[in-house]
């Protein structure tokens, strides 16, 4: 909160700092205005002004008693004033989805998608963003995780899951010899970060959805791990908790794929590692998942050499 009028003690500014220090854990890293507005000190509108305003935005009039008390004048009638500019008009969600999943669907490899996914303004996350967040890892990689949105660090960075449950990630993945320097690509369902971390609106995930459509047909894995109920629910499009979708096989499929003559997936959907951070005592469950990626991947590997 922005405190106005107080003067700030020199033994009070430890615990300032920590305040600014748990702000910014929190996703509170990005200024709004220029400077602070003390919303106590800003008057309501009195009623004569509310009225004004909103016979000025077109809101109806009540007939009888409003028109009888109005003055009548004599004097000669003003100019006109000119109206108003239209505000433009918004493309419709639907024009968005099938502009992106034709752009999408026009890239041959992942650099183009990338230059694609850069020029594409469907998405007003892109207005708010650092940095565009691709994906990182080997381009044939034999596992694709697929994770909800960029960071405050990923955003920075503009890489995916750099930041301390990308850390934590890498280390369980090194543990079953795996790693995105190896046999392992990692993306999110947005490529661009929430203000704030917020949760993705429906509206943001369908405009992105074609190009992590042609994302995942373009690598080809052999598995896909899903990280978080956003990213399991999307894809797997489901309404059930990550609880109770985790642990289990499923098959992924989408048009891209099937225009690539890519095959159903097995898929498995798990725990974020940001979840893990702050509820430990999880860790146990997606470790227990991702063991069991890395035996069916083993299994996988064992067929096709047969």
């Amino acid at each position: 909160m922005w405190c106005t009028g107080m003067t700030v003690a020199p033994e009070s500014r430890p615990e300032l700092a920590a305040a600014l220090r748990w702000q910014i854990e929190a996703g509170a890293d990005e200024a709004i205005l220029d400077a602070p507005v003390d919303r106590f000190a800003a008057k309501p509108p009195t009623p004569a002004a509310t009225s004004v305003a909103e016979t000025a935005h077109g809101a109806p009039i009540e007939s009888g008693t409003a028109h009888a008390e109005a003055p009548t004048s004599t004097a000669a009638p003003t100019e006109t004033p000119p109206t108003p500019a239209a505000p433009p008009k918004l493309e419709p969600a639907d024009a968005v989805n099938e502009t992106a999943r034709d752009l999408a669907g026009g890239c041959d490899d992942l650099a183009a998608l990338k230059a694609a996914l850069a020029a594409f303004d469907g998405c007003a996350l892109k207005t708010t963003a650092t940095n565009l967040v691709f994906g990182t890892g080997a381009a044939n990689a034999d596992v694709m995780l697929v994770g909800e949105a960029p960071g405050r660090d990923e955003d920075r960075d503009g890489t995916p899951f750099v930041g301390a449950s990308g850390q934590l990630l890498d280390g369980m993945l090194e543990f079953l010899d795996m790693g995105r320097d190896r046999n392992v690509y990692i993306t999110n369902i947005l490529p661009w970060r929430p203000p704030g971390n917020r949760q993705p609106t429906g509206a943001e995930i369908a405009a992105c959805l074609p190009f992590l459509e042609r994302h995942i047909a373009l690598v080809a894995p052999r598995l896909l791990v899903f990280l978080g109920g956003t990213s399991a629910k999307t894809l797997l499009n489901r309404t059930e908790g990550i609880t109770r979708l985790r642990g289990q096989w499923y098959e992924y499929a989408s048009p891209a794929m099937e225009t690539a003559g890519v095959a159903p997936i097995p898929a498995m959907a798990t725990l974020h590692p940001a979840y893990l951070l702050r509820q430990s005592a999880q860790k146990r469950a997606a470790w227990l998942d991702l063991i069991a990626v890395r035996v069916k991947l083993d299994e996988i590997t064992a067929g096709n050499q047969h």
